[in-house]
């Protein structure tokens, strides 16, 4: 199904839904198919949020983790959300870890999946290799445990990102942003229930790295997925939202 992007203000979103606001972060190279089956699942009992974030759209000052989520918080504020429950996969957690540090009064649960922010192999530590089809279908399917889930589609998407100059450039401030932006000192400030949900084979954020956000959030849980990598909510959809509705339902 497709979902309409709708326009608000300095704002485009999918909203799908009703219910306790369900506010979902993509990461950078996200596109909305990455969420298809969690919005499916939960809009019956949630309004489900996608801010498409402005990844190429910030001046290169603002082109940061910070920056990004700057715009998150004027979002959430342009729609009035309290009792946000935020889930952020790769730089989307990261965002939403800052956003949580700086607004908890309208936090409620956060959830992470493959979240940079402690550490991650990313895509853009180097340029990204333009023009090579075969180099971005391998990069691609390493986000997942089986290669089989890098469809024609996503491998397209990223192509096209990163052979578009503007994008790519884009795409490397906000990997080293997020490189630069290491919150290890500033998590045990969080103290809003915070749900781990990863893949055992996840290669950009290993497993190390959700062992060391459980220990540095204090009111963390830790779920694994095996034969999962990056993408659990991608790769293995029935697993994850069972973890994520029981999470929410405690909560």
């Amino acid at each position: 199904m497709q979902y309409e992007i709708k326009n608000s203000g300095k704002f485009k979103y999918v909203q799908e839904g009703q219910g306790e606001s369900l506010v979902l972060l993509h990461g950078l190279f996200g596109a909305l198919s990455n969420f298809k089956d969690l919005i499916d699942c939960f809009k019956d009992s949630y309004t489900v949020y996608i801010p498409i974030l402005p990844l190429y759209d910030l001046t290169n000052l603002d082109t940061s983790v910070s920056g990004l989520a700057k715009h998150v918080s004027k979002f959430i504020e342009h729609k009035n959300l309290t009792n946000v429950n935020l889930l952020g996969n790769s730089l989307g957690g990261h965002i939403a870890l800052v956003y949580a540090l700086n607004h908890p009064e309208r936090v409620k649960t956060i959830t992470l999946t493959g979240s940079s922010g402690l550490f991650e192999n990313g895509m853009g530590e180097t340029y990204p290799k333009r023009g090579d089809k075969d180099y971005i279908r391998k990069k691609v399917e390493l986000t997942f445990y089986d290669p089989a889930s890098a469809t024609q589609e996503l491998c397209d998407e990223v192509y096209n990102i990163v052979n578009n100059r503007l994008k790519a450039v884009k795409i490397i401030y906000l990997a080293k942003s997020a490189i630069r932006h290491n919150l290890g000192n500033e998590l045990q400030n969080i103290k809003k229930p915070v749900c781990l949900i990863w893949g055992k084979n996840d290669t950009i954020t290993p497993p190390m790295v959700a062992e060391e956000f459980k220990k540095l959030l204090p009111h963390s849980e830790l779920h694994w997925i095996d034969k999962c990598g990056h993408a659990p909510m991608m790769e293995v959809p029935g697993e994850f939202n069972v973890i994520l509705n029981e999470f929410l339902n405690k909560h």
